[in-house]
Order: structure tokens, then sequence, then C-alpha cells
């Protein structure tokens, strides 16, 4: 050993002989004159294979020089001589011996405010080099910690990306190789760190988050909460290496940071955001973390959860299907925590940025099924919550909160959401979202078991059915909610369903009555199939057969203050349109309902409305109203109580258009066949009935005095043959009248009218004794003959014709004279020619 030590003096000599004239050329003025002596200092040593032992004198010597050309003005030298320096430092085998000199340099060039070093590929060079230097000296640092901490402090904010990760690296070495040191200074590199924290290039995100890591481990700990909102921000990164990265650095944090205990509350929610991360690798690095930090625990706290680990193993009843339940010390974690984690979750969820929300949204049915009946007791402020994000327009945040909500009613008693949930039903928190509290409802019934929440099924079905939740709000979004939770109530109930088919029939009408979205009416539809099939029942009809009645009392209730704005019209529209036939059997109990609606005084539009129903209906009474023959045995009352007095003229285009209605409903009444002849009778509902009809002739409205044509033609289709005389010669005066109508439709049906009132003409009408009238008549007839539409003249042609055989003499008198005064010749030639051919039997008879 002597010898070699020997060997290696001889040869530091020779060497270093050989370098005092290139060292003494590294003060010359000429650049090319120090490039080369550096270069040939460089052949001399690092380049030459010396032995360590002979490096390590030789950098004892070289080393002030080397340092001194860091300072260098030309660029390539402070690189040679940085690139010796390195080889030197990982060389030798005692480098620590150059850190008196190294480290006040270094920091001189790179820990000053301002850098000295212009060069980044420099710079990088030398922080290369110190965390080197740091590699093989460590623990001989400690004196040199502030020089550290200077320049990682500046190097960390670098404008060169590689040295700001170069720089995170030398950061790590240097906390791990020294904690008892690091921790008295760590706080200074947490600012520079989050300033960089945002950094363009994902690659230096992925180291500043891997330093802040390193720093906040072997640091005081009190920094966390200046980092948390940084690194919770990177877990929205784009990069899925950076979103791992914090998953790593957190998941560490949790099992090994000294402190960790007081920062679960703000460190859980990080890490568990992984496991909904839409990249699998960190989903599968976030769940294998978080069961280590779970079984960590549970082995720390042993004595405090004996119980719980001996007893709770089993998952509770109706837990989710195809879910994996968590840990007792993950589920443990989160359950004392809970308290603290709710506000914060409750502050994010209306976060103004989209992905804060989603990954908010998220969380929550994580940590709800984590927590489970431990829910409980944080339900008011969880429920006020999944309320709030129910109202959100992003998509995702509102089906993220309803998963959450279906965990709810999976763990938390039927008896204790439903007290909240049911109130917020009745009366929503958000005026502007009133659908918001159904949607929360119809989730967590959604995820409530069958068993538990029969004996609620009525409580909520009742609340459904209240006027203030199923008639208050029109908007599509609401009534697809009452729909979505009709139908989360038939699921549940499954072919039980008897005690609440009533309720769920009367949301389902009231839901067609306020919209007519054909999507809606679908589901309604759907639902209604559903409910048939549940129920055992064979059709729509039987559904209605089962709760007419009930549904016929549901509405009378509140007839009295129906409006034409009252849901209540719209819902009986559908019932009884709905029903078909089965309406048929319960006229009774319908009658009472349409007289107390269709009073004269009440609201024009309501009354016009239903009669306009009404009227669809008895055209096709058989098949409705008349289907069991009862509303013959009402139509008389019908008549009379509700048709006529609102054939009574009263001013206004309104009134107007609701006597239209009536006349209407009376042609179909007439027309539809239940109403019999008989009750029809000439001398008491005919008198009260013609005043009426005959007034209309006179309206105002076209459809209104068409109508009154045609419903007088009607009755004397009816009872034509019946009336008295008097009574008919009242009625062709009017009809006259309506020959010079601005309507050719009208017109044409009073001309029909006419015909039909010559056929009413029994032997009872004495022609000689009412001559004036039919003369009148004909008189009137004939002047239509020369009327410029030859549809009207052929029509009074045969009208007169048939007139012929009721006093033929006096027709054919006021015919001729007519032709005489050469008016309609062609016309009343064949008009003369038709009364010539009719017996004179006939005639001597009339």
């Amino acid at each position: 050993m002597a010898a070699m030590a020997a060997g290696d003096e001889h040869a530091v000599s020779e060497v270093l002989r050989g370098l005092a004239r290139h060292l003494n050329c590294l003060n010359e003025d000429n650049k090319a004159t120090r490039k080369r002596a550096l270069e040939l200092i460089k052949r001399e040593t690092i380049d030459k294979g010396l032995s360590s032992s002979v490096l390590q004198e030789v950098f004892s010597v070289l080393l002030k020089p080397l340092l001194k050309c860091l300072s260098d003005p030309m660029e390539r030298c402070r690189e040679t001589a940085i690139t010796m320096i390195t080889e030197f430092i990982r060389s030798v085998p005692k480098p620590e011996e150059s850190l008196l000199y190294l480290m006040p340099c270094l920091a001189q060039r790179l820990g000053e405010k301002e850098i000295l070093e212009p060069a980044e590929e420099l710079r990088l060079s030398a922080v290369e080099m110190l965390t080197l230097t740091v590699e093989v000296c460590g623990k001989h640092l400690a004196p040199y910690l502030t020089e550290m901490i200077n320049i990682l402090q500046r190097t960390i904010v670098d404008p060169f990306p590689d040295v700001r990760r170069e720089s995170c690296k030398c950061t790590i070495n240097f906390a791990k190789c020294m904690p008892e040191h690091f921790h008295l200074q760590a706080e200074s590199l947490v600012k520079p760190l989050m300033q960089t924290i945002s950094h363009q290039h994902s690659r230096v995100r992925v180291s500043v988050i891997e330093a802040t890591g390193a720093v906040i481990q072997h640091g005081t700990g009190k920094n966390v909460d200046d980092v948390l909102s940084h690194l919770a921000q990177r877990l929205f990164d784009d990069s899925p290496q950076v979103r791992k990265a914090v998953t790593s650095v957190v998941g560490d944090w949790l099992l090994h940071m000294r402190d960790r205990y007081s920062y679960f509350h703000k460190l859980i929610p990080l890490l568990l955001s992984g496991i909904t991360d839409e990249i699998s690798e960190i989903r599968l690095l976030a769940a294998d973390l978080w069961k280590q930090v779970g079984t960590q625990w549970e082995k720390e706290n042993e004595d405090e959860i004996k119980d719980k680990m001996n007893f709770l193993l089993t998952p509770p009843p109706f837990y989710p299907p195809g879910v994996e339940r968590p840990g007792l010390g993950c589920r443990e974690l989160v359950v004392r925590n809970l308290g603290k984690l709710v506000p914060a979750i409750t502050h994010d969820i209306t976060d103004w940025l989209v992905p804060t929300r989603v990954r908010t949204s998220q969380l929550l049915s994580v940590l709800l099924l984590h927590a489970e009946d431990y829910s409980t007791q944080h339900l008011q402020p969880l429920l006020a919550t999944l309320r709030q994000a129910c109202t959100d327009t992003e998509r995702d945040v509102v089906s993220n909160c309803l998963a959450a909500a279906k965990l709810l009613g999976t763990f938390v008693p039927p008896v204790v959401f439903l007290k909240l949930l049911l109130d917020h039903v009745r009366t929503p928190s958000f005026s502007s979202h009133p659908w918001a509290p159904l949607m929360v409802l119809t989730a967590v019934l959604g995820g409530c078991s069958k068993a538990l929440l029969k004996p609620h099924l009525e409580q909520i079905a009742n609340t459904l059915t209240q006027p203030d939740v199923c008639q208050e709000y029109q908007q599509v979004v609401y009534l697809e909610q009452l729909l979505a939770c009709v139908d989360v109530l038939l699921r549940q109930c499954e072919s039980d369903h008897r005690s609440v088919s009533l309720q769920l029939l009367q949301v389902l009408v009231t839901v067609q009555s306020l919209s007519t979205e054909p999507h809606l009416s679908e589901k309604v539809r759907k639902q209604l199939v559903d409910a048939i099939l549940s129920a055992g029942l064979d059709s729509v009809m039987e559904l209605y057969r089962q709760h007419m009645g009930q549904l016929l009392d549901w509405l009378s209730a509140s007839v009295n203050t129906w409006s034409s704005y009252s849901p209540q019209r719209l819902q009986l529209h559908i019932i009884v349109i709905q029903s078909g036939p089965v309406i048929g059997e319960f006229v009774s109990q319908l009658m009472p309902l349409l007289c107390s609606c269709l009073q004269s005084d009440r609201d024009l539009e309501m009354r016009m409305s239903i009669f306009t129903m009404l009227a669809k209906l008895l055209l096709d009474a058989s098949n409705t109203l008349d289907s069991k023959g009862h509303f013959r045995d009402e139509s008389e009352t019908f008549l009379c109580d509700v048709l006529l007095p609102n054939l009574v003229w009263r001013a206004g285009r309104t009134a107007a258009a609701v006597r239209t209605s009536a006349l209407s409903c009376l042609l179909a009444l007439l027309h539809g066949g239940s109403i019999t002849p008989g009750q029809v009778h000439p001398h008491i509902q005919y008198e009260k009935l013609s005043p009426q009809v005959l007034s209309a002739l006179e309206e105002d409205s076209q459809m209104g005095r068409l109508l009154a044509c045609r419903s007088l033609s009607a009755i004397l289709r009816l009872i034509g043959t019946s009336l008295h005389p008097e009574a008919l010669n009242k009625i062709y005066p009017v009809l006259l009248k309506r020959l010079d109508d601005s309507s050719e439709e009208v017109r044409s049906v009073a001309l029909q009218a006419l015909g039909l009132w010559l056929s009413s003409l029994t032997k009872d009408y004495n022609p000689e004794l009412f001559a004036p009238h039919l003369q009148l008549l004909f008189q009137q007839l004939l002047l239509h003959l020369d009327d410029p539409d030859s549809s009207v003249q052929d029509q009074v042609l045969e009208i007169l014709k048939k007139g012929s055989s009721v006093h033929p003499a006096l027709l054919k008198r006021e015919a001729e004279a007519v032709r005489n005064k050469q008016r309609s010749p062609l016309y009343c030639d064949q008009l003369l020619q038709h009364i010539s051919s009719i017996p004179t039997e006939t005639t001597a008879r009339i």
C-alpha cells in the first residue's frame, strides 16, 4: 500500500508538472488560449484514465482554477469547466472535500436574484452537477443547506423547462438524503414550486408535483394547506401522467406523512377522486393506495375498532349489486371525516368550473358508498346539495348526483328520508327549478328496497296527487320528473299497487292534461300499460272502471272553483275521452259535475271548452256517454238545465262563442241518438227550446247561424209532425230570412230546413186557414228561383215541388204571376208542369 501511495504521489507530481503551463494559460486574455488550455487539462486528467486517488489530489489543485473558469466570458470555456468538475466529482473518492469552494461558487452563479449564467444549456449542466453532488456527498451538504435552498429557489423557476425538471429531481434527492436538516428550510421551496406547478409542459408539471411531495413529506408539515388547492387543480389536468403523479403523491402522504391524521379530511378527497378517473391505470393506482391507507389505519387503530372488525364485516342488506364493498379502515376514515367533507362538497358542487362540479359529483357517490348508513347523520345537507346539483346545466353533474341519491335510498331508512324529501316536493326551494326535489326523490326511491318502501307507498302517492305538486307547474321537465316518479313507484310496488293505483292514475291524467308534448303522451301510455299489467286488468277501460267513481269525486270536490285556467277542466277532458264507454256507466255522477261547471254565470271560456268536448262525445253517444242507455234518462235535464240557459243571448264575442259551442252540443245531442222524440216534448221542452234556437238564427257568427239551422232541421226531423201549426208558423219566417244570408252554406242548410218544415205539415195544418202563411212562403221561394246561383235555383224548385202538394192552387197562382213578369220562366214552367201532374182527387182532398 505504501509503495502504491508513493507511486500515486509521483503520478500526481508528474501530472501537476505537466499542467503548470496550462494553468498559467487560463489567466491569458486570449479566449482561444484559455479554451486550448482547458481542453489540454481535460486531456491530461479526465481523459487519461488516472486512478481515483490521483484524481482526488489533482482535483484539489484544479478546483479553484476551474471554478474561476465558470465566470469565463467564453461559453465554451465555461462548458468545459463544468464538464470537468462534474467528472471529477463523479470519479474522486472524497467529493465532499470540494464542497467548501464548490457550493459558494454555485450559489453565486445560480442562487442570486439575477442568475449569472446566461446560457440555458450550461445552467442545465450546472444543476445536473449539483444533483450529482447531492447523490455522492449526501449528509456532507448539511452546512450548505442555505446555499442549496437559495439555488433551488431560483432554478425551480428557471425559464428553461429542462432546468426546472432537473431542479425538481435535485430537490427530491436533497430532501431524502438529509431530512433531519432539510425540514428547517423546506418551506422556502413551496412558493417557487407552486409558481411552476401550472407550467405549460406536462413533464415539468409532473416533476414539480413529485418534488412537492418530497418537500411536504420531509418538511415541517405546515405547508400542506398552501399546496392542496394547487394539487386539486392538477386533478383536472389534461395529461394523465400529471393526474397519476398527484394520486401517487397524495397516497404517499396518507401513508407516510408524520402529521397525516390532521390532514385526512383534506387529503382523502384528492385520492378518492382518482378512483373515478377516466384512465384505468390511475383508477387502479388510486384504489390500491386507498386500500393500503385503510389497512394501515386499521392496524394503527386496532384496539379502537376491535368490535367493528369482529361484527361489521358482512355487507348491509340490499347492498348495490356488482359493487365491491370498501374495507373497514377505508369506511371508518370516511365516516370519521364526513362531517368536514360534506360542507366542502356542497361548496365545490356549485363551482363556476364545469370540471370541478363533475369531479365533485363523482366524489360524492364514492363517499356515500363508504359512509353507508352513517350518511343519515348528514342527510339534510346532503339532500340540499343534491337538490342544488340537479339544477346544473351540465348533464354529467346531474347524472352523477342522481347516482349518489340512489345510494342514499339504499342506505338510509325510508321513514327518515321521506320526512325531509316530501316537504321539499310540496314546497320547492328553487322556484326556477321546481323539478329538482322530484328528481332527487325519484332517484332515492329507485335505490330503496321494495320491502322497506312498501309501507310508505301510499304516503308518497298522496303527496304526488296534491294540487301543489301535480298541478302547479307545466314545464316539460317538471312533468317528465312526475312521470319518472310514477315509473319508479310502479316498479317498486310491482303487482301489489292497489293502494296507490288511484293516485298514480290521477297523476298520469294530470300530466296528460297539462302537456301536449308527444313524447310525454307516449310515456303516459306506456305507464298506463304497466299499471294495467301489474293490476292484472285487460285494458285502460278496466282501470278507469275501477276508479271512475273516485276520479269524479276528486274533480267534483273543486268544481265550484274551476275557471278556464284550471287544470281540472283538462283532467275531466282526459278522463271522459280516454275512458270511452266506461263513462256511460257513471252518468248519474257526471251530470251534477257538468251542471255545476256549465251554469250560465261560470267562466265563459271554460264553458266553451266543455261544450266542445261534450259535442264530440254526443256525436258518438252509444260508445261514450250513452253506452249503457243511462244518458237518455238524464238528457231531458241536460237539455233544460244546461244547454238552454247557455243559449240565452248575452253581449260580447266570448259569450257568442259560448252560444256557438252550446249549439254544437245541442246539434250533437239531437243527432247522436241519445235523446228521443218523446223527450223533446212539443208542449214543454220545445216551447223552451225554440225561442233560443230561432234567435240563434240571427247570430253574428256564421258558424252560430249554421249550427242553429242544422239544429232546427234536427228538431223538425225528430218532432216536426208533432208540432202545433202555430208553432210551425213561427219557424218558416226566420228560415226565409236566412235565404239571403252572406254564407252560401247557411243558405243551403236553411233551404233544407224549409223542406223539412213542409214535410212536417200534417192533416192538422189547414191550408185554407193558413193560406196567408203559405202564400208568403211561396212568394219568397219563387223570388229565389231567380237566384244567380244555379244550385240554389235547383234546390228552391225541389222545395216548391214538395210544397205543391200542400196548396197546389195557391202555388199555381203565385207561379203564374211570377212567369207573367218574365222572371225565371224556365223554372216556373217546370213548376207549373209539376203542379198540373198532381191528381185531381188529391187536389180536391186538400
